[in-house]
């Protein structure tokens, strides 16, 4: 069947305006940033970093006792252990070393998001944990890509685009073999979970079930079921924490 030349303009326009639509949709999700700004720091890493003095893993998942943790970078090298967190955002960042949550601030928009700080230091008590190394040869390291702007004072290891680089080169004491590296690397690689998307599927539920206020909690450090806690005194008399059911043994809040 022959159509009116409009009409077949129209629908021939179409046929490529929809499926543009939706891929513009797509990178601009947050599951596509995240991808995009990790593909990126590989990246800047495969240019700037030797692959011998560095190895590297991405996107490994690790089993803890509260489920699993999912961290986008690791960097083993004979100075130490460095955990990635990228972080794929545009406009104005603020934030401090302690503050539970930082905000983005794109045009009139304000977004608030978790301390990458915090979020990467379970991805280092993982690390810890699974390669029984000294705390002190783990290093976090937070790079944000995107084209984002720091509005407030931040610490040396949270790095915008290229610096991530210069932090961790600025390690040149060796404080592992390369044998060590090696085992550490091998360790890895058979202790992680399969990145499949099963895997990330769990992860996501697993990331559910700990911001359920109700669901049941496992320490991450023993293992024993956290309990919602009420500060008794002082300046934060009344607040809620989770608190292990271990304590004194085990005072993880």
């Amino acid at each position: 069947m022959d159509f009116p030349p409009i009409i077949a303009q129209v629908w021939g326009t179409l046929g490529w305006f929809i499926p543009l639509t939706l891929l513009i949709g797509l990178l601009k999700s947050h599951w596509a940033k995240g991808h995009i700004g990790e593909l990126l720091v590989r990246l800047f890493a495969h240019w700037q970093l030797d692959k011998q003095t560095y190895r590297r893993l991405h996107n490994v998942t690790l089993n803890t006792p509260d489920g699993t943790t999912q961290i986008d970078h690791v960097f083993l090298a004979p100075y130490g252990i460095f955990v990635l967190e990228t972080k794929n955002m545009s406009g104005w960042i603020f934030g401090s070393e302690k503050q539970p949550q930082w905000t983005q601030k794109l045009y009139k928009r304000t977004f608030k998001f978790q301390n990458p700080l915090r979020q990467n230091y379970k991805h280092l008590k993982a690390l810890e944990a699974t390669l029984g190394v000294n705390p002190e040869h783990l290093h976090s390291v937070i790079t944000f890509v995107g084209g984002s702007t720091f509005k407030t004072e931040v610490p040396a290891n949270v790095t915008q685009g290229l610096g991530f680089i210069r932090y961790i080169k600025s390690f040149q004491q060796p404080v592992f073999s390369e044998t060590e590296v090696d085992a550490m690397v091998q360790t890895l690689q058979t202790g992680r979970r399969a990145p499949t998307l099963a895997t990330h599927r769990e992860h996501v539920q697993n990331l559910k079930r700990r911001s359920d206020p109700t669901a049941e909690r496992q320490c991450p450090r023993c293992g024993s079921a956290l309990l919602i806690r009420t500060v008794k005194s002082g300046a934060k008399a009344g607040q809620q924490f989770w608190g292990c059911s271990a304590f004194p043994k085990c005072r993880t809040m």
